[in-house]
């Protein structure tokens, strides 16, 4: 995980991205942030997890053609050959880093809800325009639209936009919605998001509480076998 400094006007600490991929994603989400996003409440991400679930369990089929064992993981070399059959621009650092930023459990192997967080990540980074060949080029449109979800709600809750939501974005947000009890779900939603618990919740720990709250866990494949 990365490191953490003080940030200015806040006593909440600031994530330091520790790889190049960390860095890209906090670079693209602030690209991306300057068109704002179509999402305006809370409740209306919430209203979406039914079709978002959906979505994302159309690709279960694509996880299990790269797991080439059929061991209910993806470990690095099938990564990277997922990677060139999608003929994404990747190098092999980049395709290391991207793996062991989402291997959370750090079992040198990808389950399901980790390899959704790796394409969402993908799809943030086609816009890079360091690889501008990846560009639509994750293989699955259809996820398209979905992934487009998922960073516009990243986005409605970003206020300040700069790649990070903090404690305090997420009361706004929630407050928005104008829920009774709104400050105890904001506070309950950020600790389900901010997974190192340094104050600060970036686009990946966002994605993983995602996966979580739609149905999604790392004991996924067990489930459905």
């Amino acid at each position: 995980m990365g490191g953490a400094v003080g940030k200015a006007g806040s006593p909440q600490k600031a994530w330091i991205p520790e790889t190049k991929i960390e860095t890209k994603v906090v670079e693209a989400m602030r690209r991306r942030e300057t068109h704002g996003s179509s999402i305006k409440s809370f409740n209306s991400i919430i209203l979406k997890f039914p079709k978002i679930d959906e979505s994302l369990r159309k690709c279960k089929a694509t996880f299990e053609q790269f797991d080439e064992d059929s061991n209910g993981s993806i470990d690095k070399e099938e990564l990277r050959k997922c990677f060139h059959k999608l003929e994404t621009a990747f190098t092999d650092e980049e395709i290391n880093d991207l793996f062991e930023t989402c291997d959370v459990n750090e079992d040198m192997g990808m389950k399901f809800n980790e390899f959704i967080v790796l394409l969402c990540l993908v799809y943030l980074l086609k816009d890079d325009p360091a690889i501008p060949q990846a560009k639509s080029r994750i293989g699955m449109p259809d996820l398209e639209a979905t992934f487009e979800t998922l960073v516009g709600a990243f986005v409605f809750l970003d206020k300040n936009k700069d790649g990070y939501v903090s404690k305090s974005e997420m009361v706004q947000a929630i407050n928005e919605s104008g829920e009774r009890s709104s400050g105890r779900i904001a506070m309950k939603r950020f600790e389900e998001m901010d997974w190192d618990k340094n104050g600060m919740v970036n686009f990946k720990e966002f994605l993983f509480a995602f996966t979580n709250w739609v149905g999604i866990d790392d004991n996924e494949d067990e489930e459905d076998s």
